[in-house]
């Protein structure tokens, strides 16, 4: 395939149009088969949370009165099959997370073209062109589907929701591959592209009133998982190379070139009735144009244990503990506090959380969730709702609630 000169992988819209008609050329003669519409699949979900702290800011004024209602998610999917080997997907996703509902507006969450090259009894292997889902973990794909997820909040030493634009998708290509075994099945999924880099990478890095853009640049993710006795056990290991570069516009800041490099490891063994899962991740992070020596070159740690029980047939409870350290070799943060003269807590460098979580599902398409968590540190409070790090409490709570529908 030649590409043209005029085409760019910073564009999305480049990758879906390209995307659209390497669809219409491969599906040509299908689009005659008036059998085409009988593939046509659309589903849609609504989440709606309130969110209540005793200290601290979670998804809006948390801790201010009866608590926050800037928790929603809304999104719409659809799928057709204009030939046995072609699948167009989408997905437009509304989300407010705190703040004053402006990122609220819809987006693509994913638009794909998926072709598959082979599949038969013992392999598939397939390409998808578009805003792909990064393979990330084992929630990271359908993360903003609240059915999907074991508890309200996934856990956030993995999963962040302050920085969650730079691994939730990517534009550019993925490939695919599924080997079935004697007794388990092998996945791959590897991806080139670039990553998002939204509003929410740029409050975290604190630029966002310094005059310049953030661009992301080529990126590139992989995932090998492993699922053995129809799921019983399932092991993963992931990693990505994303990058953004930050642009500036004013001499008092020199430009910014911003490196994210995880690697997962996950583990799950499932039962009939219960479920035990971990997840360990390494996160090294690098920035170039800050002289700073507990910004430049910083690896992370984060893992959790968490163990859910289901019973009467639509319940679930859960309990979790959850871990990040955003410098591992300054634990504490006590370090960082005296670089900075106190003006970066040592409490902003982790966060080690207990979570309890209870579901119950009266119907398939109806969801009631609770959960509550304490929390010792702030690593992974949102930056829009916590502005001056100085003024958060170390030890907090939180309760939510939600309610979630389907279609």
């Amino acid at each position: 395939m030649i590409v043209s000169k005029s085409f760019r992988w910073s564009d999305p819209r480049s990758i879906i149009a390209m995307a659209g008609a390497l669809a219409l050329g491969m599906s040509a003669q299908a689009r005659s088969d008036e059998g085409v519409l009988d593939t046509l699949q659309v589903h849609g979900f609504l989440s709606q949370a309130l969110v209540i702290t005793d200290d601290n800011n979670f998804f809006g004024p948390s801790s201010e009165n009866e608590g926050s209602f800037k928790f929603t998610e809304i999104g719409a999917n659809a799928s057709l099959r204009p030939h046995e080997d072609v699948l167009l997907a989408a997905q437009v996703l509304s989300r407010r997370a705190g703040g004053d509902g402006s990122e609220a507006r819809p987006v693509l969450d994913y638009g794909v073209v998926d072709y598959q090259m082979l599949s038969n009894q013992q392999r598939t292997f397939g390409i998808q062109v578009g805003r792909f889902k990064n393979p990330f973990g084992f929630y990271n794909q359908t993360r903003d589907v609240a059915f999907t997820r074991p508890s309200i909040l996934l856990p956030q030493s993995i999963y962040f929701d302050r920085t969650r634009s730079l691994g939730l998708s990517g534009d550019g290509v993925s490939l695919y591959h599924e080997e079935r075994l004697s007794n388990g099945v092998i996945r791959t999924q590897v991806g080139i592209g670039q990553a998002q880099a939204g509003d929410d990478l740029r409050r975290t890095l604190r630029l966002e009133n310094v005059p310049g853009s953030l661009d992301p640049k080529q990126s590139a993710i992989g995932q090998i998982r492993y699922e053995h006795d129809g799921g019983r056990i399932v092991a993963a290991l992931s990693a990505a190379q994303a990058k953004a570069k930050f642009d500036s516009n004013t001499p008092l800041q020199s430009d910014i070139t911003f490196r994210f490099r995880p690697v997962i490891l996950s583990l799950q063994y499932n039962e009939e009735l219960w479920s035990l899962t971990g997840e360990f991740a390494l996160r090294p992070t690098e920035l170039e144009g800050i002289d700073n020596p507990w910004l430049n070159d910083v690896t992370g740690e984060s893992w959790y244990v968490q163990y859910t029980r289901r019973f009467l047939d639509d319940w679930q409870w859960l309990v979790r503990y959850d871990s990040l350290t955003s410098n591992k070799d300054d634990r504490s943060g006590q370090s960082l506090e005296d670089f900075t003269g106190g003006a970066v807590p040592a409490h902003s460098q982790f966060a080690d959380d207990i979570t309890l979580g209870l579901q119950w599902t009266p119907h398939p398409r109806i969801m009631l969730a609770g959960e509550y968590h304490h929390v010792d540190g702030t690593g992974w409070l949102p930056v829009q709702d916590n502005p001056d790090p100085s003024e958060t409490s170390r030890r907090w709570n939180m309760l939510l609630f939600q309610l979630s529908l389907r279609f």
